[in-house]
């Protein structure tokens, strides 16, 4: 199975779905993650050389965190980081298209829709545009997942709020979900902030606890065909 996992930054895509990339690749399985955004480049003024060197900097941490879960490849657009709003939808859009054309992934998982974080809303936009159910094509589904600091800390003032539906159990694979956030020098935060590798981890064994496992991922389902 080709599997997707699209991000809107650097770490986004771990901290979403690190256990779930590490197993679906276990399990034999095409994972490939693809970062719209530049990431932490929005800290220093555009254009410097500043800025190019953290773009630079997280694409090697970003291939370094795919090769600890196992994922195939990861490709990288370099939208303007937290100024997805300031785009044309359409042209968004039609880099995910190219995506699901190039790809053509039965699984895809984005960002949920009613994070904080405004590209993470038009990430799950154009994933939603992109991934239309259309006749013929080979997705057969696509979820949306949390991302700690973002999903929790939007207290479901937008629409949708985040209510899961699907839980993957990542017991066996939370050690590599953050060893690759470990990856990621510098974007992890002291305790109690919620990117902290000791939040991490409550988080994945609080989801793992309301279905009865020691740790899981949870996702909502966009839309599933049977």
């Amino acid at each position: 199975m080709n599997v997707l996992i699209l991000a809107a930054h650097p770490d986004d895509e771990v901290l979403g779905c690190g256990g779930t990339m590490a197993r679906l690749a276990a399990e034999g399985h095409r994972v490939s993650v693809a970062i719209l955004g530049q990431g932490a480049a929005a800290r220093f003024a555009p254009g410097s050389p500043e800025a190019a060197a953290e773009v630079t900097a997280l694409q090697v941490k970003s291939r370094e965190a795919a090769r600890i879960l196992g994922a195939a490849e990861v490709l990288h657009f370099g939208l303007p980081d937290n100024r997805f709003d300031s785009l044309d939808l359409l042209d968004v859009v039609k880099a995910v298209e190219g995506l699901a054309e190039s790809l053509r992934p039965e699984t895809v998982y984005a960002q949920h829709g009613g994070d904080l974080n405004v590209d993470h809303a038009v990430t799950f936009r154009a994933a939603l545009t992109a991934f239309r159910p259309l006749p013929g094509s080979p997705t057969r589904a696509l979820y949306a997942y949390e991302v700690a600091s973002s999903t929790e800390w939007a207290f479901a003032q937008f629409a949708p709020a985040f209510v899961p539906d699907t839980f993957r159990d990542v017991t066996a694979f939370l050690d590599l979900k953050l060893a690759a956030l470990a990856a990621y020098e510098g974007e992890l935060r002291p305790f109690p902030h919620p990117r902290s590798e000791r939040a991490v981890r409550a988080q994945a064994e609080w989801r793992g606890a309301a279905v009865g496992l020691a740790a899981a991922e949870a996702f909502r389902t966009v839309w599933r065909r049977a």
